[in-house]
């Protein structure tokens, strides 16, 4: 499978569309703007607002405009060694020596309450694991996590974990051994699966720059004041780049010369061997358009999303809630029975559903409609299916059989509000009113201006330019020399020629002048 990551870089924002074979995968959007906005894996400097025992969890104050979420379970097992050094660093003492003296332990007990380790402005070191949703804020964790391409670095910890995808157990140990060889004191690790393989040399310039951005985030914790912003995750450029750059990526096509530069950098740094796959887009036309993403935007964010045959789905959000049903539409295959066919309709909207999930990053619960089968084999294959398909999305996810009526189950990690591209556009006929002038009238409208133009501004020589269908009205003869627009030359002693344009709804009219320029009615 080939992967291609079109960058678009503007001012407003910068458009990430990943492809997967040609076909849109993925979409995120980074606004370009100078103002603070949460995301994803930040780390702050907060302050506890409020204390909530009956919800063990408390509020915190991280200059959001809502108060962000921590529960009790979510402070982590080393949380009293993060809570001393947070409250006993200043800038009087040597960072690097401090740290590595701070002791470990004793663990937070599970059963604890939030009231007897947190209290009202109490200052705390917390990191976003879900970005604010509706109205609610964002939700937090004090288990700081750093994450790097081969290796996520753990402050105060000391285990070195592995990830169970590495199969052989010569390579795990390898890298267990490697690995707690360059840390530091006080530090521990989650060895990661793109981490197989990879030389000393590799992982410990890793483990440096991220051991550098804790100490430059603490650093800040030495002289600010809740609350403050101590260090972001990458863009989200760079945070797709980490986490799903692979074998398979072909191109990774991008419009703006700083920000090829900056991706070749870090492609040097996580993938040297990829390095080549960065390239700069210089065409004329837009590079959305070039690449076919705009149009596939258009055709997948709408409520009804066509399949092949004339299949379809309709989706529709609520706040926790995703509902999508599967209809047949027009699809009628002769010569196969209504079983078999009601499966095959069933597997497309299957693989689009899964792709819909990534696209707009659907989370909470998605329940989906099915068309009902009577066969169990076919709905135990249409349920395998599902699960295969969803094996590339990096989301948690939980996916349950299909009930007697038909209804599959999925429940997806929910970190940032859904994708909602608006793909509807104003009606060019009523402006979004629902309403239209009287078509019956429409050329009384035109006569009018023209009165206008030949009385009052002396003005005797026109361009008229009109939908092909009004324009065909307009100068449809009435009879050897009658048509409405000789009739109104006549009238009022002018010229008119007439020019069509399709883009033009159907009753606009331009009038211009005999060079061109438009004539504004005053």
């Amino acid at each position: 499978m080939e992967k291609d990551l079109i960058i678009d870089v503007s001012p407003a924002q910068v458009t990430i569309a990943l492809l997967e074979d040609h076909r849109l995968m993925e979409i995120n959007k980074e606004q370009n703007t100078s103002a603070q906005s949460i995301g994803v894996g930040d780390v702050y400097l907060g302050k506890v607002k409020k204390v909530m025992p009956a919800l063990n969890a408390a509020f915190v104050d991280i200059g959001d405009n809502k108060d962000a979420f921590i529960h009790y379970l979510d402070l982590g097992l080393n949380f009293k060694a993060f809570d001393y050094f947070t409250r006993q660093i200043n800038t009087q003492k040597d960072l690097q020596t401090f740290y590595s003296k701070v002791r470990i332990g004793p663990i937070l007990e599970k059963e604890g309450r939030i009231d007897e380790v947190l209290s009202p402005g109490q200052q705390i070191v917390v990191q976003i694991v879900k970005e604010p949703i509706s109205t609610k804020g964002s939700r937090l964790t004090a288990e700081i996590s750093i994450a790097g391409r081969n290796i996520v670095l753990l402050p105060f910890a000391d285990k070195v974990s592995i990830s169970q995808k590495i199969s052989s157990k010569e390579e795990k140990r390898r890298l267990e051994r490697l690995v707690q060889s360059i840390l530091p004191k006080n530090y521990g690790a989650i060895i990661r699966t793109a981490a197989e393989g990879k030389k000393a040399a590799v992982l410990d310039a890793e483990l440096s720059s991220l051991i550098e951005k804790w100490e430059g985030g603490c650093r800040k914790l030495q002289t600010s004041r809740p609350p403050q912003l101590l260090f972001t995750e990458n863009s989200k450029t760079t945070t797709i780049l980490r986490d799903l750059l692979n074998d398979s990526f072909s191109s990774i096509e991008v419009n703006d010369e700083s920000t090829f530069y900056e991706i070749r950098d870090y492609i040097r740094t996580i993938a040297p061997e990829k390095e080549k796959i960065v390239k700069l887009y210089k065409g004329e036309m837009p590079i959305l358009d070039y690449f076919d993403v705009t149009r596939q935007i258009k055709g997948s964010f709408g409520k009804v999303v066509p399949l092949k045959k004339g299949a379809y789905l309709i989706i529709e959000h609520t706040e926790a809630l995703n509902v999508v049903d599967v209809n047949s539409g027009t699809r009628v295959k002769k010569g196969v029975e209504q079983e078999d066919n009601t499966f095959e309709v069933n597997t497309h909207a299957a693989d689009e559903i899964a792709r819909q999930m990534r696209l707009r990053d659907l989370g909470g619960i998605v329940i989906i409609d099915f068309i009902d089968m009577d066969n169990a084999d076919n709905r135990n294959k249409l349920y395998k299916h599902m699960q295969e398909l969803m094996q590339g999305d990096r989301a948690k996810h939980n996916i349950l059989p299909l009930t007697k009526f038909g209804l599959m189950q999925i429940t997806r990690q929910r970190v940032r509000p859904a994708t909602e591209i608006k793909v509807n556009e104003t009606c060019p006929m009523c402006h979004g009113t629902g309403e239209i002038a009287p078509s019956l009238i429409a050329d009384e409208a035109l006569e009018r201006q023209l009165a206008y133009y030949t009385k009052e501004r002396k003005i005797f020589s026109f361009i008229l330019t009109l939908n092909p269908l009004f324009e065909a009205y307009l100068t449809k003869r009435k009879g050897l020399f009658h048509s409405i627009i000789k009739d109104w030359c006549r009238k009022y002693s002018c010229s008119i020629k007439t020019r069509t344009d399709t883009d033009l709804p159907l009753l606009d009219a331009h009038w211009s002048d005999k060079a061109g320029n438009p004539l504004d009615q005053e």
